[in-house]
Formats: C-alpha cells, structure tokens, sequence
C-alpha cells in the first residue's frame, strides 16, 4: 500500500564508536559500484557486520522500505542499499551542522540545482557556504526532517524530482511551524532531493530564528507525516489505494466474517465455569462490605485484581479466545494505516476497548450479592428497532387506491334508479345514502391530502365533506370518521369518529340492499374486519369479502387472502391467500404483490423464490409511486416510505423515505409518525435527531399508537431524551398493554417485580407477566419459569417453572433452555448463569467492535482515533466528507 516514512530528530555530537561507519560513507563511491552478476549474491561477511552495528547504533533503521527490502532478499544489492540509506539518514547523528548541511548538498544522487542540491523559501540560488555558515553557527536545535517514498510510488505521484519536492515543502512550511512550535515568521528551513534508487527521499535542515523556541512531540511528528502524506497521495485516490490492499482486504472481510459467526455462537450459547462462579461469589462478598461506587476505577487494587482474574478466565473460553484472536486482527488493520509499529498483544483484561466488560462483571456480582432478580437475555425486548418490529404489520393498514368504485361510477340507495350509473343529483341533495365522486367530494379530498399545487387543508376539507355528507353521500361520512379519528383540522374524537362511521356504514348497507355492489360488499367488509362504526367481526368481514371476491373484485381479494394469511374470521391456509393474493396481483393492486414477495422469500404458502419475490417488489414499489403521484394518499405515503428505508424493491435511501414519512404522518398517519421516531432515534442511520423523534413518537402516541407508546414509555423509563418520569411510562406501558401489546404487558411486569422506581408490587407483576407470557412473549415465559424456579417473591413451583421454559425455549429462548437441561440444579440461577451472561454481554462488545473497526455507519470509536483514521485516510486521497468508502478501506 502507499506509505511515506518520515522522521524528525535534531542534530547531535558525532558518536565516537561511529569511525567505520563514517569510512564507509566517506567511500561509498567506490562501495556502490557493483557488478551486475554480484548483485544476487548474498550478502557479504563485511556488510553483515555493517548491518549489525547499524541496528546496534540506530535500531530504528528497521523501519526503513530499505530493510524491509534486505529482510525479504539479503543478497549484496539490498545490503548495499540498506547500509547506504541507513547512513544517510543518520548522518545527522554521525556529523556537525555545518558538516551535515554539505552532506544533503553535495552527496552522490542529490539533485542539483546548480553546484549543489539545497532549496529553500527564496527563489535566488542558495550559496553553500553561507548556509552551511549559518547553519554551524546555530546555537539553538537543528531538526533534520526525513521524507521517503517508495519508488514506485514517487514515480507515478510524479515525486521523482527537486521542483516537485521544493513545491511541496513550500506548501507544507506552515504545518512544519506549527507542529514544531515555532513562529512562522522564524522558521528557517533547507532541504534537498536525493533520487535514491529505490527510495528516493528529501533530507531538511529546520531551525528557528529565536534558538530558545521550538520543539517536537511525537504527536507532532505524526501530523506532519499526516499532512505531507495527504498532500503526496491525493492524485492517488481510491483506485490505487483499493488494487493494492485487495488481498488484505480480502483476509480482513473473512475476519469480520470468522468474527461474526463466533459472536452469534457466543450469544445464542452458554457458558458454565465453576471458576468463574468462585469469583463472582467472592467479589459478591467483598462489594457487600465496599463503600463509594461499584465501578472499575474506583474499586482498591485487590477487588480490581479479583475482576480481571474474571475477566481473563473468560477469556479462556474457546468462543472468547476465538472472537479476541479475529478482532485483534481487525484491529491491527486499522492500525496499519496510521501506525508504523503494531503494539504488543495483552490479555483481555488489559484491552481498553473492552473496559466495558469491566463493570459488567461488577454490575452482575452486586445483583447476585444483592439478591436482585435478573432479566437475563431480553435485550430484544429493550430495542426500540428489535422488539417493535416484531409487532409492526406490513398490513396493519387497510389499502389506499380502493376509495373509488369500479368504473367511478355512482351508486344510489334507491332502487328505482337503474337508468343510469350517473345518479340522479335531486336524490344526492335530497339527503338519500348514495356513492358519488362528485366535483365537491373530489375538491374536499384535495384539500385533505394536498396535491402537487396545494397544501392540505384540514378546514375547507371537513366544510366540503360535512356538505357531501349531509346530502347522503356515505364516502364523506367515512372520510369525516377518519378526520375525527386521527384529529385532522378537529380535535380528536372517537365518539364523534365512531358516530360518522356508524352513519357511513349504515349508508353503505342501505345502498346494498338496492344494488348489490361488489364495491360496498368490500366496503362493508373493511368496516367489519377495522372495526369501524361496529364492533370488530373478522367472520362478518370474511363473508362480506367472499361475496365481492368471487365477483372478482381486486381489493375484497386482496382483504380475504389477509384473512385467510393470518387465520381471522376462516380457517387459516396460506395456499388460499396465496391464491388470492395470486388473482388480486394480476388486476395490478400493489399491495397484492407486496404480500406475494413476502411469501416466495420466505417460502411460505409457495415454494421458496428469490427472483418471484424481488420482481413482486419491484412491482409493487413502482405502482405504489404511481398511486402515490396520483393521490398523495397516507398510506401509500407511509407503504413507499417503508420500502425505501429498507430498500425493498427499490434501492435504500433513508432522506427519501423520510419525505414519505414527515408527508404521510403530517396527514396522521400514525405508522409513519411512528417510523419517523424510530427513524430519528436510530444511531447508525445517518439522520439521527432525538427532539424529532420525541415529537413524532409523541404525537403517535397521543393518536393511539401502541408501537409508540411502547418506544416512548422506554425512552421516560430511563431518561433518554426526556425528563426521567417512570410514572409517565407506566402510562404509556399501560395504554400500549391495554391494546394487547405483549411487549409493552412484559415492561410493566419487570417494573413492578423490581420495585425500584415505582412500589414493588407482585401481583400486579404476576398478572402482566403473565397476559404477555400467555400472548406468546419468550421473555415473559423465560422470567416466570424462572420466579416460579427460584420461589422467590412467589412459591416455589417446579411443575410451572419448567412449564413455562418450554414455551420460551421453543422460541429459542437459550436461557430457558439452559434450565431445561439442568433440571436438577439448586445452585442459585444469578450465580449459576454467571459465566453465561458474560459470555453474551462480551459477544454484544464485540458486535459493536466489528462495527467499529468496519468503520460502519455507526463508527463508536473513541475521538482521538476517529481523528487520526480520518487524517491517515484522507492522505490516502480519500475526499475529506468521505463516508461511504469507510466501509472499505480497512
């Protein structure tokens, strides 16, 4: 790969052990002229020795491209080689200023500009003499700077010359001031180019007018090798920097690979050590008796040795000791670009990046020493992105699109109006049920989803519509249920919702029992299944949807295969939503073909299809953005929203899918007032904004959101974002449990078992811990085995125990299947699963180093070596905004 090596020391007193090296450069003439035929010989006895008192007298030669060189082939060429650069570049400490000023001038290969090689900030022709008068009469420090290349690279970079080189220093003066502490004004600096033949490099002379300033760190020499190497690669690019690192990446991507099959076998394991439990219960012991705070730093030398005797045993475990092997390789690759040397190996206890295993360990000593029950393995259930999803229906919502009747036609109550499909506008006015799309009903319906021209307005679209219903029309009552409903223009009112629906639905029965409309069947059918001015009946909507189907209506087949899909109101098949979705999909309704490349992807219903389900996508995306253009209907807002933050069936492209969100959720939509918190919640996406998560989660919430009321109970439980106010997401757990939200019935019951922000109340506990166990909630299952195991708080009761954690564990709950292969144990289940839960805190800091090291989107590293990766790729000739190509160039 490109690299640049450079030094920065001062001049010191000739070393008096140097006499045979100073011979050698005094004849190197003589020395470099070497016969082709011995070039491949090895090294010879004589230059053997050189080497050796070279890496005696300046061990840090070994950095040089030259060793690396003589290392790969000794043979007398690169010996030669080696000797030579390595003299050179200690020169400064072999001679005085004045000598060593002559020495960069005049030394064979050094480009001349003129009688001899120096440059400098003026563009006279530099007499020898007087600078190397100067420069010996300095009483303060001399830098003698080192820039090499390797040669390939310095002839394609076009750095094989004085005047690049002289361009380039010119350039970079102010950075060299800076970082040396010396005033622009007083920096002094020389500098000549030596085309070396296979390293060319740059030898400099840096001094400061005022001799008490200046001085160097290393920090400082690492930022001046950082800005000359941006300066050097930025013709370089990626092209160059990805052909040759190709392999190395190659290796690293099967390390990122090794390492996250290794974590998924750590989390989804256990983990017994009956070493690791003599600690813990040890340590448990002594933090009883501890005063001040339970952390790492602040514990006394014994208790911090006691932990990382924990740590390092766990670091015995295959898994463990697999994981550490494959990060350290990762690691080294991102140190390889801004470190010369890699440091040393150390045991995991004293790997800073994994401190936080640290206080894990103590964190789960004063639990067990504390007696606290422990929620073991339910960190899905804690994630906003994991545990609501699970909930999230892709069908939740009825489809936009179906609003109009087939042909757009006009539908009447009235059973003497056959003539015509227009309606007869006296009977509309005169207050009689009918379907019409009438100029008045189509001007509200702009008003309430906006259009290309217009804003929506909330107002003039309930006047329009409460006009349309008064005249019967039963589409404006409806729409008015729906404004109610989610407090467009008016302030939120179920029973006012309720009341207009009930008015729509009665007009919709009127009507078909003149006409026999598919369309209304499928109307009607909507009402029962959402549950809209009636009580929800699945098996009245499956009826009501059959009629409409087998007249081949696109929408009630659509409906019905979501019935039979999930089992409402039928009996369940998914070959006969399958079908359904099949027939629905051929009349082009998206939704259809949305369902249908769920179902080839996940071979269910139909054999597994990978090309069906992304063409079934693609479609489904491309008519929804159609409907969309067409309408500017929520739904459709929120489905295209959807597909784009995820990238299905289009590419993934989170600021477009947030348009469709803030649209959709501005009309209330509450599934994309609800994505639009998550949206902003998430770390890793790019768009992350706490405040407007907490407005939007907020405002769906209030609208009823179960999904809502869950992320946002979460974020006033802890304090995230918001004031702390653990009553307040009891609220919201509340409200969300009350909609059989199993998640938000799990939270409540951990709050009330632990009595630690609210009073401990085990009954309540038991209750809501079971109405989420008995809705299929694995945590739940897991935690009442486990109460029923333990006895405490609850008696004891093996029979329930291991009755719950089969339910648990056939959903894979392994700490529930833990208990299960260990039903004659009577340790105590915190100390008992110790060693396990390590082990799954150790796999999840291990996730999110991969990540780090991957340089993801979600990048947690520390700012010191965000910075110097970031100096270290932009000098690869990365731009300085470049963020996608982090996930690359490691």
């Amino acid at each position: 790969m490109p690299r640049i090596i450079f030094k920065c020391r001062y001049i010191k007193n000739a070393s008096v052990h140097a006499e045979n090296l100073v011979e050698y450069v005094a004849t190197r003439d003589g020395v470099e002229i070497i016969s082709s035929a011995s070039r491949e010989r090895p090294a010879t006895e004589k230059q053997e020795q050189l080497i050796a008192d070279i890496l005696n007298q300046f061990p840090d030669t070994t950095d040089l491209f030259e060793y690396e060189d003589y290392i790969n082939q000794p043979n007398v060429e690169n010996a030669s080689e080696f000797i030579s650069a390595a003299l050179d570049q200690n020169m400064d400490q072999l001679s005085h200023q004045e000598v060593y000023a002559k020495y960069i001038a005049t030394r064979p290969r050094a480009e001349k500009l003129g009688t001899h090689g120096l440059f400098s900030d003026e563009n006279t022709p530099l007499v020898l003499s007087q600078v190397m008068s100067e420069v010996g009469a300095h009483t303060g420090n001399v830098w003698t700077p080192i820039i090499s290349l390797q040669r390939e690279d310095a002839a394609r970079l076009g750095y094989n010359n004085a005047a690049v080189w002289m361009a380039l220093i010119r350039k970079q003066r102010n950075i060299f001031a800076e970082q040396m502490k010396i005033a622009p004004e007083n920096l002094h600096w020389y500098a000549a180019f030596h085309n070396e033949g296979h390293h060319p490099h740059c030898h400099m002379l840096v001094y400061s007018t005022d001799p008490r300033e200046g001085y160097v760190t290393k920090p400082a020499i690492e930022k001046m090798r950082s800005s000359l190497a941006r300066e050097i690669f930025q013709q370089d690019l990626i092209q160059l920097y990805t052909e040759q690192t190709s392999q190395r990446d190659m290796l690293a991507e099967k390390s990122r690979e090794a390492l996250k099959e290794i974590t998924g076998r750590m989390n989804g394991g256990v983990y017994e050590s009956k070493t690791i439990e003599s600690l813990f219960s040890h340590l448990a012991e002594r933090l009883k008796h501890t005063s001040g705070k339970k952390q790492y730093g602040y514990l006394k030398a014994p208790l911090k040795t006691i932990v990382d005797q924990i740590v390092d045993e766990l670091a015995k475990e295959t898994r463990v000791a697999e994981a550490y092997a494959k990060w350290q390789e990762l690691r080294n690759e991102v140190l390889r670009t801004y470190l010369d040397k890699l440091p040393d190996p150390v045991p995991l206890s004293r790997q800073k990046e994994f401190k936080h295993i640290k206080n894990m360990v103590i964190t789960e000593a004063v639990n067990i020493g504390s007696h606290h029950f422990t929620f073991e393995g339910d960190e899905p259930a804690e994630d906003l992105h994991e545990a609501s999803d699970t909930l999230l229906m892709e069908d939740e919502y009825q489809p936009a699109g179906d609003e109009a009747p087939d042909g757009d036609e006009d539908i009447s109550s009235s059973a003497s109006d056959t003539s015509s499909r227009q309606g007869n506008s006296d009977e509309a006015e005169s207050g009689i049920p009918h379907i019409k799309w009438s100029d008045r009903y189509k001007q509200a319906r702009v008003f309430l989803y906006g259009s290309d021209e217009l804003e929506p307005d909330f107002t003039e679209a309930l006047r329009l519509f409460l006009e349309e219903a008064e005249s019967g029309n039963a589409l404006a009552m409806h729409d008015l249920g729906r404004m109610y409903a989610d407090g467009l223009g008016v302030d939120m009112d179920a029973g006012v919702s309720f009341a207009w629906y009930e008015k729509a639905l009665s007009a919709f029965m009127d009507i078909e029992a003149n006409r026999n409309s598919r369309y209304v069947e499928y109307r009607i059918g909507k009402m029962h299944a959402a549950g809209l001015g009636t009580e929800q009946d699945y098996e009245e909507a499956a009826g009501w949807f059959e009629m409409a189907a087998s007249r081949n209506h696109k929408y009630a087949q659509y409906s019905l295969a979501g019935l039979y899909y999930r089992g409402q109101g039928v009996q369940q098949s998914y070959e006969t939503a399958f079908r359904l979705y099949g027939k629905s999909a051929t009349q082009h309704v998206p939704y259809a073909n949305y369902e249908l490349a769920k179902m080839y992807r996940d071979a269910i219903g139909t054999e597994k299809d990978a090309e069906e389900a992304e063409l079934n996508f693609e479609e489904a995306f491309y008519v929804f953005k159609q409907l969309e253009e067409k309408s500017h209907d929520d739904k459709l807002q929120y489905r295209l929203g959807q597909m784009l933050y995820t990238g299905t069936g289009t590419e993934k492209d989170v600021k477009a899918a947030i348009e469709y969100f803030e649209k959709s959720a501005r009309l209330g939509n509450v599934y994309a007032q609800y994505m639009l918190g998550k949206v902003y919640l998430d770390e890793d996406g790019g768009h992350r904004n706490p405040e407007k998560a907490v407005l939007w989660l907020t405002r769906a919430a209030d609208n009823g959101n179960n999904l809502a009321q869950l992320a946002l109970g979460k974020l006033y439980r802890d304090g995230e974002h918001v004031e702390k106010d653990v009553a307040k997401a009891v609220e919201l757990f509340t409200k969300a449990a009350e909609q059989n939200n199993s998640f938000a019935m799990y939270q409540l019951g951990k709050l009330y078992l632990l009595g630690e922000d609210i009073p401990k109340d085990v009954e309540a506990a038991l209750r809501w811990l079971i109405m989420s166990a008995e809705q299929n909630n694995q945590y739940a299952q897991y935690t009442l085995g486990k109460l029923y195991l333990m006895g405490r708080d609850v008696p004891r009761d093996r029979e329930a125990a291991m009755r719950w954690f089969t339910l648990s564990a056939e959903q894979g709950n392994i700490y529930a299947q833990f208990f299960l292969d260990h039903p004659d144990v009577y340790r105590d289940p915190p100390l008992f699963l110790a060693a396990t839960r390590l082990l799954h805190h150790l796999s999840r800091i291990f996730r999110d180093e991969q990540t780090r090291l991957s340089g993801g989107p979600g990048m947690q590293t520390d700012s010191k070596l965000r910075r110097r990766i970031r100096e270290k790729k932009i000098a690869q000739g990365h731009a300085t905004d470049d963020h996608e190509l982090r996930q690359t160039t490691y």
